[in-house]
């Protein structure tokens, strides 16, 4: 059996699948998805639609992300944070017109059983963002850094790899699990669009919602697939660019 962790998906429904069909996802694979479905390409709704549906024929985990926890409010409340209209919320909105309120409420029943971070058996953490916590996600004391946090990644980035694990100067927070998968940083800040690493985290979002590709990996060979650039599969659409 492989674990397979898949990168922020934003909307993007159609680079789903072909992401899944470029890694031959099988019933035997362990599907672990690191947040935000939503907010971006067109079919956020449709997103949600088929991971229910995967998830009753496949092992999933769904973590949560900022950009679910905004749709959450929405759904729930009928909140429209300006910040998630202007950054991918607009597109989620029309995905749902016309969609029944048991629709609705199937999607936030799905929402409601997503993990803030999930710990395998092998000690390795899987969250959208980060956590600050000296002690671990346990003991985070702003729950809001699960789907928000980038000091965890900007610190692996940063550290000298000549620094030995059991040197003083190593972060603790690091030291805490095997290996440590996120998304919600896309790698096209750094000007790449396959996955990085710092120190023993994975960065996972390699920017589907602007110019670059959905991707999943496998934790075990460090293997990776990617969909096409998502926004060549949604031409005549802009997901989350400015321009």
């Amino acid at each position: 059996m492989r674990t397979l962790v898949i990168g922020d998906i934003h909307g993007g429904l159609k680079a789903l699948i072909q992401l899944l069909e470029h890694a031959d996802v099988s019933e035997a694979d362990q599907l672990i998805f690191l947040g935000d479905y939503v907010d971006g390409w067109s079919e956020s709704a449709q997103v949600v639609n088929y991971l229910i549906q995967l998830e009753e024929t496949h092992s999933c985990i769904f973590i949560k992300g900022n950009h679910d926890a905004w749709c959450i409010d929405w759904l729930w409340k009928g909140i429209v944070d300006e910040v998630w209209f202007a950054h991918g919320g607009k597109s989620t909105i029309e995905s749902y017109k016309g969609m029944p309120e048991s629709i609705k409420q199937k999607h936030l029943d799905f929402f409601s059983r997503m993990q803030d971070y999930h710990v395998d058996e092998n000690k390795n953490l899987f969250i959208h963002a980060g956590f600050s916590s000296m002690h671990g996600p346990a003991k985070e004391r702003y729950s809001s850094n699960y789907s928000w946090d980038r000091t965890l990644w900007e610190m692996a980035l940063t550290v000298d790899n000549r620094i030995r694990k059991d040197s003083a100067l190593f972060p603790k927070r690091l030291l805490l699990y095997h290996e440590i998968y996120i998304g919600h940083t896309p790698t096209l800040y750094y000007g790449v669009d396959v996955p990085m690493q710092g120190c023993n985290v994975w960065n996972i979002d390699t920017g589907a919602a602007f110019t670059g590709k959905l991707t999943c990996m496998d934790i075990q060979t460090k293997k990776f697939w990617q969909s096409d650039a998502v926004q060549s599969l949604y031409p005549n659409e802009r997901g989350r660019n400015k321009n």
